[in-house]
């Protein structure tokens, strides 16, 4: 049985579709069981209403604290029963359900541990990597823990940063890498591949 995934944003989805993509076409093993929204009105939960699937919004800003919105959030998910939760671009903090440590993942747009943590998110990461003359960006791919960035790293992919690089031109290479690994780092969760080794994850061949 496909394993079940819950994907949590913040916004327009576009991680989200890439992640119905592929499992579409065969290449991704899962099958995304809800979408919860931090905000009202974004264009992800549309996306999911798409493809049939239930689109929650628990907004950040109808709760009075970080407890409280985690809670709410923990206890939809768990009404889902995903085997993975996957986040897709979700710009609120949360508190980590421990029933779900090593559980989740999230994809951040540079090379971690540079370029990541509080404030580090979207443009402002590629405009970072430009300012300080970085040779390498890329994509990275981590279980999330109770700090920003930190959990233990996944998959990563480098790509140059070229002379002539702005950060929107930087932004839509760094993104189609996102859209290469994060997939391919699920499909290695669906398949019992992945096995957190204190701060490392081992790829274990297949079975």
């Amino acid at each position: 049985m496909a394993m079940k995934l819950a994907v949590l944003l913040s916004g327009g989805g576009t991680t989200l579709e890439n992640i119905f993509t592929h499992i579409e076409t065969g290449k991704l093993d899962a099958s995304v069981a809800c979408v919860i929204s931090s905000r009202h009105g974004v264009y992800g939960l549309e996306r999911a209403k798409n493809h049939g699937v239930p689109a929650i919004t628990i907004a950040r800003k109808d709760f009075a604290d970080t407890p409280s919105f985690s809670r709410a959030v923990w206890g939809e998910v768990r009404a889902h029963n995903p085997g993975l939760v996957v986040l897709a671009g979700f710009m609120s903090l949360l508190d980590i359900d421990p029933a779900y440590n090593g559980k989740i993942m999230n994809v951040h747009p540079a090379l971690i541990p540079a370029f990541c943590g509080r404030g580090m998110y979207g443009h402002h990461v590629h405009e970072a990597v430009i300012e300080h003359g970085a040779k390498i960006s890329g994509a990275t791919v981590h279980f999330v823990d109770a700090e920003y960035d930190h959990g233990p790293i996944i998959m990563q992919k480098a790509i140059p940063v070229l002379e002539e690089d702005t950060p929107d031109s930087l932004a839509d290479r760094v993104q189609a890498v996102e859209r290469e690994i994060y997939p391919r780092a699920i499909q290695l969760y669906t398949e019992g591949r992945l096995r957190i080794d204190g701060r490392r994850v081992r790829i274990l061949p297949p079975r």
